[in-house]
């Protein structure tokens, strides 16, 4: 596809060629797991701002079954305002559907390690041909971010109101990882602030935002592959309404059920291999239906290339060996986008033992 929106209706019946999934890597919807969905977690008595009196032991309980069963649950209850929420969610949607095609050309690219990009993934088939690829059902628009220095300036003049809303957005996004950071250290039995200092100063924070348009034939493409994230810990935000998430739980593809004003939380590779292996990121992907657009905004937080990442110290004993080698962050993100087209196994790369 060029870089013009999908201009698909609810009157076609069929998708291009170049979207269609050999039979191996098409979601087969009808199998997904009838199981629950991820935990729901309350964060209604937790301000994440004392010394760490104010955390309830069931809270951090929850947190840590929760980062160990599935390496991905939901919060409510945790002080963003829904109305900004909201906000920044309308303007996501207008930057796909209503940005002016200059605008759209100045910024579509093919070359993922931008820092400014819209662009539109993809996966190599098993054809023996490597240039034979296929496209997501999606669109994709990235970009750094900042918890206090304005990157307004990055972005795109329109729609105006997603320069406006996303400043203040961000702020909230960031205080809100830091607890969950605090959380997530205390469920490892570390001291609260273990991993953000091992994450490092001056942490790599990236937000992408996604958009999957209706699709005719759902079980013969995805909106995004099969995949891990790359980074610490991910903060994402969901159209109302509407399931594409699917995670990986006990061999099973389970959906991730929309709930109103609440944040879905995803572990990435980096808290995998700091916590020794205990808390797990899983694989997931984005699915697509007939009858409504899905928006997501995804709040990535990671280390700067230079911060060296292994497992902790105060998780490795005689019973529990180190099972990832130390490596730099710009190490891993070069495997990273090795494995572009492909069910990225970038942490695997780095294994000393085979993970439990």
């Amino acid at each position: 596809m060029e870089t013009s929106s999908f201009r698909w209706t609810s009157s076609d019946s069929t998708i291009p060629t170049n979207f269609i999934l050999p039979e191996n890597k098409r979601p087969h919807l009808s199998q997904v797991s009838a199981l629950s969905s991820i935990p729901i977690i309350d964060l209604k008595n937790y301000t994440g701002n004392g010394d760490g009196d104010d955390v309830p032991s069931s809270l951090v309980e929850k947190i840590s079954q929760a980062c160990e069963e599935y390496g991905f649950f939901q919060i409510i209850n945790h002080g963003i305002p829904e109305e900004l929420c909201n906000k920044m969610m309308d303007a996501v949607a207008k930057l796909f559907e209503s940005m002016p095609p200059e605008e759209r050309k100045q910024f579509f690219t093919t070359d993922l390690t931008k820092q400014v990009k819209l662009f539109k993934y993809y996966i190599n088939t098993d054809s023996a041909n490597t240039q034979d690829k296929v496209q997501m059902w999606s669109e994709s628009f990235s970009h750094p971010w900042h918890r206090i220095d304005n990157t307004s300036h990055l972005l795109p003049r329109n729609p105006p109101d997603y320069r406006e809303v996303f400043g203040e957005y961000s702020k909230e996004i960031y205080e809100l990882m830091n607890r969950l950071l605090r959380l997530i250290s205390q469920g490892l039995g570390l001291e609260k602030d273990c991993l953000k200092r091992r994450v490092g100063e001056n942490p790599s924070l990236k937000a992408q935002s996604n958009y999957y348009p209706p699709c005719p034939e759902p079980e013969l493409t995805l909106g995004l592959n099969v995949h891990t994230d790359l980074n610490a810990l991910t903060v994402l935000r969901q159209s109302p309404g509407v399931t594409g998430l699917q995670v990986i739980k006990d061999g099973e593809w389970v959906a991730v059920d929309f709930v109103p004003n609440a944040f879905v939380i995803n572990l990435g590779d980096q808290i995998q291999v700091l916590s020794n292996g205990r808390y797990k990121s899983v694989h997931h992907r984005a699915v697509t239906n007939k009858e409504q657009r899905r928006v997501t905004l995804a709040m990535f937080y990671g280390p700067n290339r230079d911060s060296v990442i292994g497992s902790v110290e105060e998780l490795v004993d005689e019973h529990h060996p180190p099972l990832y080698r130390n490596y730099r962050y710009s190490e891993f993100q070069d495997e990273f986008f090795r494995q572009v087209g492909t069910r990225r196994m970038a942490k695997e790369a780095f294994q000393l033992t085979k993970c439990s």
